[in-house]
């Protein structure tokens, strides 16, 4: 199964473009691609956008970390950005075939590989964080490099996940982490006055009483006073709410936006997201747009003429006479329409004046349907690799060197066929709880959507919780097997 991951790593130099390029060299390998860089010379900080397979986005980071020991000297770093590393921070984030849980993984290796190739120190954050205090990045960073290099030693809070209590002499300590995509903002005012800009962002980041998911200090940067923020999770806290009240706040210091700045990518959701509102379209939908439009149809998920082209394939597939996709892939299938029934009743309740009330919730519901109804589109095929491996599995046990080798990899491909249909029965239970709750806050015209997307969750529940069980009866694995039937046994609908 292919993997893809974003690695975000943010390195303390903006300036000497030699050294960035000498970095990004290092991290130059092959099933890795450089999607993007900036540097910022005020600020003295780059942002290197990677995208990978699995393993070699690992070692990218990691040699990347390496090279930047070697360039960067924090003890004569100066820049407006907080920084307590010469890699300040490096962040994994799914993609493709991958869970948050899988990047917590990551970063738990690449820390550990930090510490015994460089002897830099590290810390985990966010996801990764082994303590709620560490979840925040602003908590580690605290003091900076300065601040760290004076207490690492004798401030048990302090200490670092990874390596002794001191930092490296010239390249500090780094912060490795697993998070959900994050939208570096920065909002520019006609002011030279930074404090502005630090009353507004305490204003509108969340530590402080202000917006969900946002975090927010204030700079001078190319002689303006800046509003730098990082946005966690655009689909609650979406973008364009960002900018108004950032507007709002600076009304009442007599102050206005010029302009604002993209560091690093932005999901092409959240461009529409901002469209939508401003442009206020009635029942927008991403379809509606022109390039969207041509890549479902050239895709081949959309016919002129009707839909039945996108799930004819499909369903073919599960006629035709072959073991996959069978039972286990139609299952992720329906769990995956279901929350797709859900967004668009939600999305279409949260768009009318009569449901304004509701709008924190449906835009939970969203947020947190959107990303479950990814995960089950990939479990389609999941399902069926996951199938192919425990039949691959069986044929390799014949040639094996021992039989107690042979058995190892048919437990192992078993497990893995056990895994994936929990994991999609798990979802189908959080669905339907979730489909359950927007009945009382939603369109009561949409009630048969809801009702099909309930019976939809049902069935792949069902049909997952089945797949399991097949697959626990060739198990030897007790353990393993008592837990599973532990998990699913709290899948009653």
């Amino acid at each position: 199964m292919s993997t893809l991951v974003e690695c975000v790593p943010n390195f303390s130099e903006g300036r000497d473009k030699a050294k960035v390029d000498a970095i990004i060299d290092a991290m130059k390998m092959p099933g890795v691609y450089l999607l993007d860089r900036e540097m910022d010379s005020d600020h003295n900080r780059c942002v290197i956008t990677l995208v990978g397979e699995r393993e070699a986005i690992q070692e990218a980071a990691i040699r990347g970390v390496g090279k930047a020991a070697e360039l960067i000297d924090l003890n004569v770093h100066t820049g407006a950005h907080p920084r307590m590393g010469a890699s300040d921070v490096v962040p994994f984030i799914p993609i493709d075939g991958v869970t948050i849980e899988d990047c917590v993984a990551m970063a738990n290796h690449v820390g550990e590989q930090i510490w015994k190739r460089f002897q830099i120190p590290v810390y985990l954050y966010e996801a990764a964080a082994r303590t709620p205090e560490r979840q925040g990045l602003e908590n580690i960073r605290r003091g900076q490099f300065e601040g760290i290099r004076a207490e690492i030693a004798t401030n048990p809070a302090r200490r670092p996940d990874f390596g002794d209590p001191r930092v490296h002499p010239t390249a500090g300590a780094t912060v490795v982490g697993a998070r959900k995509f994050l939208i570096a903002y920065n909002v520019f005012l006609n002011t030279p006055d930074v404090d502005v800009a630090k009353k507004i962002a305490k204003a509108v980041r969340f530590s402080n009483g202000g917006m969900r998911f946002v975090k927010g200090a204030g700079f001078l940067v190319r002689g303006l006073a800046q509003v730098s923020m990082n946005l966690t999770d655009f689909e609650q806290t979406p973008v364009h709410r960002v900018f108004e009240m950032v507007k709002r706040e600076a009304a009442r210091y007599g102050v206005t936006p010029v302009s604002s700045e993209i560091v690093g990518l932005i999901p092409k959701k959240a461009l529409e997201q901002a469209a939508e509102w401003f442009l206020q379209v009635e029942n927008f939908d991403s379809s509606l747009i022109l390039e969207n439009r041509l890549a479902s149809v050239m895709g081949g998920k959309m016919a002129v003429g009707g839909l039945r082209a996108g799930v004819e394939p499909f369903v073919e597939q599960l006629a035709a006479p072959t073991a996959t996709p069978g039972g286990g892939s139609a299952s992720a299938a329906a769990a995956a329409m279901a929350a797709g029934l859900a967004v668009m009743v939600a999305s279409m309740s949260r768009a009318k004046k009569a449901y304004l009330q509701y709008e924190a919730q449906l835009s939970a519901a969203i947020a947190r349907l959107t990303p479950l109804r990814e995960e089950l589109k990939a479990a389609v095929d999941a399902d069926a690799e996951s199938y192919n491996s425990v039949m691959k599995a069986y044929k390799q046990a014949k040639t094996a060197a021992d039989e107690k080798s042979g058995e190892a990899m048919i437990e192992a491909a078993l497990k893995e066929a056990t895994t994936v249909p929990l994991s999609v029965a798990e979802k189908s239970h959080e669905i339907a709880q979730i489909v359950k709750s927007l009945v009382p806050i939603t369109n009561p015209n949409m009630k048969s959507d809801l009702t099909t997307a309930q019976a939809l969750a049902a069935a792949a529940l069902t049909g997952a919780l089945a797949n399991v069980e097949i697959n626990l009866a060739s198990l030897k694995d007790q353990a393993f097997a008592a837990d599973v039937r532990r998990r699913t046994s709290a899948l009653s609908l």
